[in-house]
């Protein structure tokens, strides 16, 4: 059997790609699948948020997975347990609980979970009406649209500094991360953004002893990009640039990598005031594994004695997909930009049958592409394709 659609990644863009399509555009259950290796859907948002210990949203409560921008106020409303801080200013952020039930309902009412196939898409081959995807389970799928919606938490950044093979250094984005410390221990925490700021806060709150080292001093910003982004003026310049080098560069400028929001902001600095917290600013230049922990220099002198290294230092900027996307850029000789990232249509479309989001969407839907208002934006720029194309077949007939 040939699908209609094959979404591989099962993470929040290939979500509501999922839902978007099913809800709005008139696919049949029977002829979507999601491919992603997670136990379920979701599972790698779920299991960063609840490491990093983060209690609510970055961004707004019309940021979410389900087809209007009301659906989740409308999910707390009718919610018969009310939970508290539901919702916290500014922009009425939801919390994690709150948005992953609404999540699981989405999941429920779609019944996405009996679509979704617990497999790694490792080789895709483009043919004439279809393309062929290899699982790495050795099932074939062929599929007459195919969306990429990988992200790009399976590559986590580590400092060259700190080795893989040093068992007390550890990124808590790695896959399968679960050996948060226990017991009280002197940790330090790596990273400048919100990640590390939410891990800093976790291990405070279960009495450990933090070092927090950053790059560069606490920058604050309410979001990852500016709002603007959002709107109308900002994307229209945006579209409007043919140069697809200085696209690059504005997503870079846009960005606020390493930066935390105005409460993140309050609470790191109210526990450095209060001694709570140790704070450095700077590069580690050095690392002597010892037998009972880890001794650390910094490039300013300063000698740090610690039980372990928690990472939160994001992920790499590389393109996603790895292998799997080298080889089908070449065999079918997909377009891209210098930065390596593909050339898309406004529908989306890599390929006649490939439509992009998330990170690989970026050069065409810009800065926000990678988060929820990015998914979303996809679903529209995707379902308006799919409905453009069925008006167009049916005027036809």
């Amino acid at each position: 059997m040939t699908l209609d659609w094959l979404i591989i990644g099962g993470g929040i863009h290939g979500v509501h790609i999922a839902a978007r399509l099913l809800d709005e555009a008139g696919v049949s259950r029977e002829q979507l699948r999601i491919v992603d290796p997670g136990p379920r859907l979701l599972d790698r948002w779920r299991s960063c948020t609840e490491t990093t210990g983060m209690t609510h949203l970055r961004s707004p409560s019309v940021h979410h997975l389900g087809t209007d921008h009301g659906a989740l106020r409308r999910f707390a409303g009718k919610r018969k347990n009310r939970m508290p801080r539901r919702f916290v200013p500014p922009f009425e952020r939801p919390s994690i609980g709150l948005f992953n039930e609404h999540c699981d309902q989405i999941e429920k009412k779609l019944g996405l979970a009996e679509l979704h196939i617990r497999d790694r898409a490792v080789r895709c081959s483009t043919g004439c009406d279809d393309v062929a995807v290899e699982l790495a389970g050795g099932e074939e799928l062929r599929t007459r649209h195919l969306v990429l919606a990988m992200g790009c938490s399976d590559q986590p950044y580590r400092p060259a500094w700190a080795s893989v093979d040093a068992a007390r250094i550890q990124h808590v984005f790695e896959p399968g991360f679960n050996d948060w410390p226990t017991s009280p221990e002197t940790v330090m925490v790596v990273g400048g953004g919100i990640s590390a700021a939410h891990v800093v806060l976790r291990l405070l709150a279960e009495d450990h002893e933090v070092h927090h080292v950053s790059r560069h001093p606490i920058r604050q910003h309410q979001f990852d990009s500016d709002p603007g982004w959002l709107g109308v003026t900002y994307a229209s310049r945006f579209i409007r640039t043919d140069d697809l080098e200085e696209r690059r560069a504005m997503i870079t400028e846009a960005r606020h990598k390493g930066s935390v929001p105005p409460d993140l902001n309050r609470a790191l600095r109210r526990a450095l005031s209060r001694n709570q917290l140790q704070w450095h600013e700077g590069e580690v230049a050095e690392l002597d594994t010892q037998h009972d922990g880890l001794r650390i220099t910094l490039e300013n002198g300063t000698e740090l004695s610690v039980d372990r290294v928690l990472l939160a230092t994001g992920f790499k900027t590389d393109r996603p997909g790895g292998t799997m996307i080298d080889e089908l850029i070449e065999s079918a000789s997909l377009p891209c930009a210098q930065c390596g990232y593909p050339i898309v249509d406004s529908a989306l479309r890599w390929h006649p049958q490939i439509h992009v989001t998330g990170p690989l969407a970026e050069l065409e839907l810009g800065p926000v592409s990678r988060n929820i208002a990015g998914a979303r934006w996809a679903g529209d720029r995707i379902v308006d394709a799919v409905r453009c194309h069925s008006s167009n077949r049916t005027t036809a007939g």
